[in-house]
């Protein structure tokens, strides 16, 4: 400790500030009214469409237009006739119930009922859990 020398402080003032108004903040009724009584110039500006919703609906015409002009049919797809009499046949080989066939392949009984009766969206992973559980093909060739 011999060769450090005094130990001095350094004393600088610190100055903490708030921050300037936000632009929001700027726009607020009591800010205004403040500045109103203290006499300072306060402008206001109408926005053109302000408080309208006419940006929106002037698009929505030219969709509902191209929606109005549209011919093609959408449709998704559903089980096929064979998909679901196969289903079927092969449950009723296996002779299990719908609910039953939906609790070996962990689905709801809906999903086997919509199956049977081609109202399902054939989906691929469901078709499989039938194949492995029923054991036949539903998919491909036979």
């Amino acid at each position: 400790m011999a060769g450090i020398g005094p130990i001095r402080q350094d004393w600088e003032p610190v100055v903490i500030r708030k921050k300037a108004p936000t632009a929001a903040a700027k726009k607020d009724e009591k800010v205004v009214n403040a500045a109103r009584r203290a006499g300072a110039e306060i402008e206001t500006v109408r926005k053109a469409a302000a408080g309208t919703n006419r940006a929106a609906s002037s698009s929505t015409t030219l969709n509902t237009r191209k929606l109005d002009e549209e011919t093609e049919v959408l449709a998704h797809e559903r089980v096929p006739t064979e998909l679901k009499k196969a289903i079927m046949q092969a449950r009723q080989d296996k002779k299990l119930t719908q609910s039953q066939l939906a609790q070996l392949i962990n689905e709801k009984p809906q999903i086997i009922q919509e199956y049977e009766s081609g109202k399902a969206i054939p989906n691929q992973q469901i078709i499989g859990k039938l194949e492995r559980a029923l054991g036949v093909k539903l998919r491909g060739k036979k």
